[in-house]
């Protein structure tokens, strides 16, 4: 309790007094204890083997909403408290403040919902033929009243936690959350399901009818669990990409977090959503191929240097091409460094010739290389970044792709890594300098100048060479790389 700030402390405490203070009001009178005892054991039975639907395991669906609901026709207000309350007997890892806040949580928003059935016209105890149709609209109210309560009380706790503050331009992503709560009323509809049943068959009620569920939520789980070896698999991949690169660190994810938010924006279904976060974690794993000299080199490109990066996406492609569950991210893999214009690789595609999942991870791609500091330059704001985005649309860029990404960020925000000096760095020193006159001097050209912020190049999204055969700092008009030049 000592670790929460002092406005969740008290905050909290008032919840859980709140619900304290109703339970020993009560009434009881009319209640069923047989009924209350067995419903309440189930609750906690449902509750101890919820579901995680979120990242991180933060947030989660059990078919307990649904024997709550039924507690509210079946013992009314009070006896549905009493059964919310139970939450704390739930068996699962949870610190005892949790665990308090929880069962107050459910016992509160039980107890109003159970008032809200009674003052629409809502009957208490085991149903009967006669009661349907009537008793479906009170029992849809205190449904709505139970999920917007419930829903209430966590957003509070947490603002009170600081987790609701806007975090940079953005605000606090409510989508999962949302997500978690309509999941939670379609649950709790059964519990309208169990009281009609009740009566016939007592205590076997929740069972017919919550049984499917158990055997749903079990293959939900295994799918989960699925889900989270290939995203761990994935991760690992990322960082063997990413320990030859010191400024390179977290960019796998960060563009997969990226394009995710794109793909969101454009209104993809969460399968294709999840397949093109899979092509931003491994959209350069193919760099497992390239020297690590070349992509730590502070000065300039060779033509051999330049070619060994231009391979990475075809070399990416055959290095997970067999990963059955990758799907539509092997496009993205693949032509992510394809330009609308066509003068991008591997293949030089033209405009909507490149598939969408690769135009998603291109935009994605730029747009973290360009708020990351480099060995070769340092960060860019979002605001600049967004405007060079916008300002290369239509020639390396879709610009549907660009404005959803800024819409995203708008809403939601982008955390900016915040990248140290590599242990043994030099940027922005006289040995960058001396290494980029070293590599002028073999090349037989004067030293590069620094970059011009219009137009940074990068061996993340390299320009396509000038027709020359000496290597060249010139990029195309319209070319945002966010990297580096050669």
């Amino acid at each position: 309790m000592r670790a929460l700030p002092g406005g969740a402390r008290v905050y909290v405490g008032i919840i859980v007094v709140s619900a304290v203070t109703i339970l020993l009001i009560g009434p009881y009178t009319g209640i069923d204890l047989r009924t209350l005892i067995v419903v309440a054991l189930l609750f906690v039975v449902a509750e101890s083997i919820s579901t995680s639907v979120s990242a991180g395991g933060k947030a989660g669906i059990s078919p307990s909403s649904a024997v709550s609901l039924a507690a509210v026709v079946l013992v009314g207000p009070v006896g549905a408290a009493v059964v919310g309350f139970a939450s704390c007997l739930a068996v699962r890892r949870q610190e005892a403040v949790k665990r308090a806040f929880n069962g107050a949580q459910f016992a509160l928003a039980a107890y109003v919902s159970g008032h809200v059935y009674l003052m629409c016209g809502g009957v208490v105890g085991e149903l009967g033929r006669e009661d349907f149709p009537a008793v479906v609209l009170p029992y849809a109210a205190a449904v709505l009243t139970h999920s917007v309560l419930n829903s209430l009380l966590v957003a509070i706790l947490l603002g009170t936690l600081g987790q609701a503050r806007r975090r940079g331009r953005g605000r606090f992503n409510w989508r999962p959350l949302a997500a978690v709560e309509l999941s939670s009323m379609g649950y709790q509809m059964l519990g309208l399901a169990i009281a009609a049943v009740w009566g016939g068959v007592g205590v076997i009620a929740p069972l017919l009818v919550l049984l499917p569920l158990f055997i749903a939520r079990w293959a939900f789980a295994q799918q989960a669990d699925e889900v989270r070896a290939h995203e761990a698999t994935l991760a690992t991949l990322c960082q063997a990409v990413e320990t030859k690169d010191y400024y390179t660190r977290g960019h796998c994810m960060r563009v997969a977090e990226g394009a995710a938010m794109i793909a969101r924006e454009l209104g993809m279904s969460a399968e294709r959503v999840q397949k093109i976060r899979y092509a931003g974690m491994l959209h350069d794993i193919g760099k497992l191929g390239v020297p690590t000299k070349v992509l730590q080199k502070t000065g300039k490109l060779t033509d051999e240097e330049y070619a060994a990066i231009k391979l990475h996406p075809t070399r990416g492609y055959e290095i997970v091409r067999e990963i059955g569950f990758l799907d539509e991210a092997l496009a993205g893999i693949r032509h992510h460094h394809e330009r609308l214009d066509g003068r991008g690789y591997p293949m030089g595609l033209v405009g909507m010739e490149i598939p969408e999942s690769a135009r998603v991870i291109s935009v994605a791609d730029v747009f973290d290389c360009l708020t990351s500091t480099r060995s070769y330059r340092q960060a860019w704001s979002v605001e600049d970044a967004i405007v060079e985005l916008r300002a290369c649309a239509g020639t390396q860029f879709d610009p549907r792709m660009v404005e959803a990404l800024v819409r995203a960020v708008e809403r939601e925000g982008w955390e900016t890594p915040d990248i140290a000096e590599a242990p043994g760095g030099c940027y922005g020193s006289a040995e960058a300098e001396a290494a980029a006159a070293r590599d002028a001097a073999r090349d037989g050209s004067e030293p590069e100048a620094e970059p011009a912020p219009a137009a940074p190049a990068d061996g993340e999204a390299l320009p396509v060479p000038a027709e020359s055969a000496a290597p060249t700092t010139a990029l195309p008009t319209g070319t945002a790389t966010g990297g580096r030049e050669r």
